[in-house]
């Protein structure tokens, strides 16, 4: 595993550019004395700990750049671990960059990305799902994610998987005794304790692993395909649910020819909605290409919602949509219900969502909302909030363990010794060791904190 190298390390832990506030951060073993060489003011190094000192930054010339706070947090008690000093300054680039350089100059070193977060897993305050867990805090795009991240932070995730490598160690353990020495009079651990164990865990494992496409759809949202022969209004649906003239609207059918795309989020639930080109049977070419394009989101699609005109009757083209989506998690929308109803809910399966909607007036949109919540399973998600798999790596190292689990019956039954079954029993705990960081490699932990932000 990196050491930890002596040098005191500063950084802007605030966005760049103008604001009201920015902050500069030191840690290190210099970070207090480095701190009082420029800071104007009360004596930083013999105040106390989680204090904060109003005064001025100077450069080596004595001028004053700017009236700061300084706050002083001695170590053990800080993120790093180490004795930390934030430098809260005016924001604005100029300022910002005088105070940073004048910290440099005076002994510190300009910290590389994601260094602050990787001091604190090397210094033990935090493993590195958690570590990881800081930058999806930091990235995340809508509350649900965000929640779940805060959980992951605090280390929901980790003491799921410390628990599940805990049993395979103790299993181990009592399979490594036996084999060293098979003379002693121990209890026997049996080929049904052995399977039992690894079947257990592999089944602890399974569960994470099929969290994952939840994770993926809280991270990134839920790929929400639109889709409807020409001209029924999805484009109208797409703008009436992003609130916004996203998308052209004319009464021309197959005015979509492409896909378009837009992010929103319903009730907390981040939705990738995609307006897809009219579905029928053309000769046109460019039309036809869009109508690839539809059917190659709608494949793709977590929720399709399939717009119906419901003013008037249903067609050969709306069967054909019809039967394209049945196996889908699809909601169907009757639109354009401020014109008048002629298609209605009696016209479909009983175990159909059907949504009489009028893009135009809004009528029907809180129903719409209503039933991408119950389809979407937002309670299911909220449940497990913190053990949900969102990061890719957490989730190869998962299969990478339940499939050497998995393998561990499979040698018992065609009569491997305890010796041999052990290599696939310490094989899992090295996978579920790579998400927590007890047995990762130094190259994955460098390419983890190289894609973190310089500051944080």
């Amino acid at each position: 595993m990196t050491k930890l190298t002596d040098r005191t390390i500063a950084a802007v832990a605030t966005p760049q550019g103008t604001g009201g506030i920015s902050v500069i951060r030191i840690s290190g073993h210099d970070a207090i004395e480095i701190a009082d060489r420029v800071f104007c003011g009360k004596s930083l190094k013999d105040a106390p700990s989680h204090t904060i000192h109003y005064g001025f930054i100077k450069n080596t010339k004595g001028e004053k750049i700017d009236e700061v706070l300084v706050s002083l947090m001695r170590a053990p008690r800080t993120f790093t671990r180490e004795d930390t000093v934030e430098i809260s300054c005016h924001g604005g680039t100029v300022t910002t960059h005088a105070v940073l350089r004048t910290v440099i100059e005076a002994g510190a070193h300009m910290a590389e990305p994601g260094e602050f977060t990787k001091r604190a897993f090397l210094n033990g305050r935090i493993d590195l799902s958690q570590a990881e867990a800081v930058i999806d805090v930091i990235n995340a795009k809508n509350e649900l994610s965000q929640r779940n991240a805060i959980s992951q932070l605090g280390g929901t995730l980790s003491k799921e998987i410390k628990s599940v490598r805990a049993e395979l160690v103790h299993l181990c353990a009592e399979m490594q005794v036996i084999i060293d020495y098979p003379d002693e009079d121990l209890e026997d651990v049996t080929e049904d304790d052995i399977k039992n164990v690894c079947r257990s865990c592999a089944d602890k494992v399974s569960r994470l692993i099929e969290t994952s496409d939840n994770g993926r759809m809280m991270r990134d949202g839920i790929r929400t395909a639109i889709v409807g022969k020409p001209n029924v209004g999805k484009s109208s649906i797409l703008n009436c649910l992003a609130q916004d003239e996203r998308a052209i609207v004319t009464d021309i059918a197959g005015t979509t020819r492409d896909v378009i795309e837009e992010s929103v989020t319903i009730k907390g639930i981040p939705l990738i909605l995609s307006d897809t080109a009219g579905i029928r049977q053309t000769d046109d070419v460019v039309e036809k290409i869009g109508v690839t394009k539809s059917m190659q989101y709608l494949d793709s699609a977590d929720l399709v919602i399939v717009v119906i005109d419901g003013a008037e009757n249903m067609d050969n083209e709306d069967e054909d949509v019809l039967l394209a989506t049945k196996d889908k998690n699809r909601i169907i929308l009757l639109n354009k219900s401020d014109i008048g109803t002629k298609t209605t809910k009696d016209a479909f399966c009983a175990d159909d969502t059907v949504i009489k909607i009028s893009a135009k007036t809004g009528d029907g949109t809180d129903a719409l909302a209503d039933a991408i919540e119950k389809l979407c399973r937002l309670d299911a998600i909220e449940s497990e909030n913190g053990r949900i798999i969102t990061n890719m790596r957490h989730k190869t190292a998962l299969i990478g363990a339940r499939d050497a689990l998995t393998r561990v019956a499979d040698a018992l039954e065609a009569g491997m010794p305890c010796d041999i079954v052990s290599i696939d029993i310490a094989g899992a705990m090295d996978c579920l060791g790579e998400i927590t960081g007890e047995t990762v490699s130094e190259s994955v932990v460098a390419d983890i904190f190289h894609n973190f932000c310089v500051g944080k």
